[in-house]
């Protein structure tokens, strides 16, 4: 008999983290200029589709299949074969199906990350291919070797929710895809609709008590700990990074306020579960004061990540990571880190997040270039002085009368 409370839990965090795709899309979409609201609006809701297929048809298999100590699993439990729909989780508490449905949303939100930071300048079919190749080299092979008992496991790396298989992979994955496509014509191109990034960022801190407090796969202590440090860690950073822009620009900003949350969230994403609640301020603080430091370093340098993604999540992920390292607690997740006085758990720390934001960035890339041998992955000037939702999607999110 399975626990009643602990099954319908899993399925509360499962929903929160699926609904963290269309809060991201509203995200995004309000951060795009107006001719491109839905061009990037559609690449992150197609994940919700293709992501799923793949899931279900292999996905899960590589992840959690076989490949004890290694890089990647098999494909025995390709389409769910040989799982019962009543088949136990590890802890016998809940059906496992709503554990490959919980790591499936994962999966869905972790690839469309990247695409905020190529806004109005990579095709649909390109992105296409993009999100399916992404997820099979690199997304999986890292769940796999984080979570799924592969050999960064075996070494002992720790990342509660994914500072490193999420964060990290993607921003930097963002950050070879802007190196790769150039810059925009219109790099000026203000946001179409404050309101709706505000929507957005709503969605994505409701979703992200899914993602971290849901991460401890059960309800208990480090569940409703897990839950706290997300909420802390997300306002010291939206507040830190307001006060750093107000002290700037003379004025509060807004997005500022938003953009700093998401930093946050991301930043404690791979210490929620492992760090005391005094810990998670200093991280959200840590992450107001280098993510926006990092988004400054990047327009100083002519990187034309559009929507931040680099500065926000891969910078978030790194430093989330190392400070998991820093600040973990034994009596609190059972790892002790530097504070502690384990320096080879900070160690393998900071060797885990180097290797994933290397891998992810030199085979994105890669990848990109090959991509484009197949159908171009730039659209054209014109496509894209005329903005992605006319020339690729024939559709405009909005009446031009209205505008």
């Amino acid at each position: 008999m399975f626990d009643s409370g602990a099954t319908g839990f899993m399925i509360l965090a499962t929903s929160l983290v699926m609904l963290m795709t269309p809060g991201l899309a509203f995200f995004y979409g309000g951060l795009a200029g107006k001719r491109n609201i839905l061009g990037i609006m559609i690449q992150t809701f197609v994940s919700l589709g293709i992501t799923t297929i793949m899931w279900v048809a292999f996905g899960y298999s590589l992840c959690f299949s076989g490949g004890e100590g290694g890089i990647i699993g098999n494909l025995n439990l390709a389409f769910l074969n040989g799982i019962p729909f009543d088949a136990a989780f590890d802890n016998g508490k809940y059906p496992l199906y709503i554990f490959v449905a919980y790591q499936m949303m994962f999966a869905i939100i972790t690839p469309a990350l990247i695409t905020g930071a190529f806004v109005n300048r990579v095709t649909f079919k390109a992105y296409l291919i993009f999100l399916v190749v992404w997820q099979i080299f690199v997304y999986y092979p890292f769940v796999h070797m984080v979570w799924g008992g592969g050999f960064l496991a075996d070494w002992g790396v720790k990342d509660f929710a994914g500072g490193i298989v999420v964060h990290a992979t993607a921003g930097f994955a963002a950050l070879a895809s802007v190196f790769y496509v150039g810059k925009r014509r219109d790099t000026a191109s203000p946001p179409n609709s404050i309101p709706l990034v505000a929507i957005g960022t709503g969605l994505l801190w409701f979703g992200w008590y899914g993602f971290n407090a849901g991460s401890e796969l059960d309800v208990d202590a480090i569940t409703t700990l897990a839950f706290l440090n997300t909420d802390v860690a997300a306002s010291f950073a939206a507040i830190t990074w307001m006060v750093i822009e107000w002290s700037r620009s003379r004025k509060p900003k807004f997005v500022g306020l938003l953009t700093g949350a998401v930093a946050g969230l991301a930043t404690i994403t791979p210490a929620a579960g492992f760090v005391p609640l005094w810990a998670a301020m200093l991280i959200g603080i840590a992450a107001g004061v280098i993510c926006y430091l990092a988004v400054q370093m990047k327009n100083k340098l002519g990187w034309d990540d559009a929507l931040d993604v680099w500065g926000v999540h891969g910078i978030g992920g790194v430093l989330g990571t190392i400070l998991l390292g820093v600040f973990a607690v034994e009596a609190v997740g059972g790892q002790s880190g530097l504070i502690e006085g384990d320096a080879a758990f900070f160690f393998k720390e900071v060797v885990a997040v180097a290797i994933g934001a290397a891998y992810a960035f030199l085979f994105t890339y890669l990848m990109l270039i090959i991509i484009n041998v197949i159908t171009p992955v730039k659209v054209s000037e014109a496509d894209e002085d005329l903005g992605l939702d006319d020339s690729q999607h024939g559709e405009k999110a909005y009446d031009e009368g209205a505008l």
